[in-house]
């Protein structure tokens, strides 16, 4: 009885909102110099008109089905495991394949149906292509000075790969970047790039010299120095991917059957503001202790 109430109370409450802006609405428009009242007042009476709809989807959603148990949540720090063709892998491994499929179709639709040919004078997607391609090339080139094409490939490569699998939690998936296993992998690649520059570099005795330098006493202190470097990469990009998707869940459960746009809202910051500012800060640190092997 009280949900039938509030559906009533929320339909009425839209209604009213919505006679009384269209009341707002006629008077500035008969006016030729509308004040500036009657302007927070339309703004007033829309935000009413809001507050009616979201009330009246979220007691709807109630009697349709019921309301939701918001006891707890559960959450396992491994994802899941699946049987796939008599093996078993884990869901990070299978949302990886599928951030990497999308990569690639999204790759053969740019360049077989968007930019068929490529021309000297670029113009449309072509230039837009070019730009994303010449900035992560001057970034790459300002932070790690002569690594050469390769390290811009694969720090575009990663950062695709990092920003597309943090879209998968659009769908309510677990990102694979939420899992400690996948962020040392990348980490992992990090270490190997930066001892692979620096002996390409300095060769195999200038890499040992230059991390006995000032002193050998140091030697020690910063092979332990080197080897933490992936550790705290892995766990920073890990333990920000989790809280996010973490806050996400907390707040959907919170709201119960009241989550209706409120998430959606909020998500824009989870999935795609703060895995650009993690894509961006994972891949700035790579290049600057590359940059440090190579000095």
């Amino acid at each position: 009885m009280v949900n039938w109430i509030l559906l009533a109370a929320s339909v009425l409450l839209a209604g009213l909102g919505f006679l009384w802006r269209r009341k707002i609405v006629s008077r500035i428009s008969a006016d030729a110099s509308p004040r500036k009242k009657d302007k927070r007042l339309k703004l007033l009476a829309t935000i009413v008109i809001l507050i009616g709809a979201y009330m009246f989807s979220t007691r709807l959603i109630t009697l349709i089905f019921g309301s939701r148990d918001n006891s707890g949540i559960e959450f396992s720090l491994w994802p899941e495991r699946v049987d796939f063709f008599g093996f078993s892998l884990s869901k990070t491994i299978i949302y990886t394949w599928v951030a990497m499929a999308m990569l690639l179709i999204i790759a053969l639709l740019l360049r077989f149906a968007v930019v068929r040919r490529f021309k000297e004078i670029p113009e449309g997607a072509q230039n837009a292509l070019e730009m994303v391609v010449e900035t992560v090339r001057k970034y790459t080139d300002d932070r790690a000075h002569g690594t050469g094409e390769f390290l811009c490939s694969y720090v575009l490569s990663i950062g695709s790969l990092m920003v597309m699998s943090a879209f998968l939690e659009l769908f309510r998936l677990r990102p694979p970047t939420a899992d400690i296993t996948m962020t040392f992998s990348l980490a992992f690649m990090t270490f190997v790039l930066i001892n692979a520059y620096g002996i390409k570099k300095k060769g195999a005795g200038g890499r040992i010299k230059a991390l006995a330098s000032p002193t050998p006493v140091v030697f020690i202190f910063r092979v332990i120095s080197d080897f933490a470097i992936p550790i705290s990469m892995a766990c920073r990009l890990f333990g920000n991917m989790l809280g996010g998707m973490i806050v996400i869940d907390l707040l959907y459960m919170a709201l119960g059957n009241s989550a209706v746009a409120i998430p959606s809202i909020v998500g824009l910051y989870f999935n795609v503001f703060h895995p650009l500012m993690q894509t961006f800060i994972f891949v700035t640190l790579t290049l600057t202790f590359i940059n440090e092997a190579i000095e």
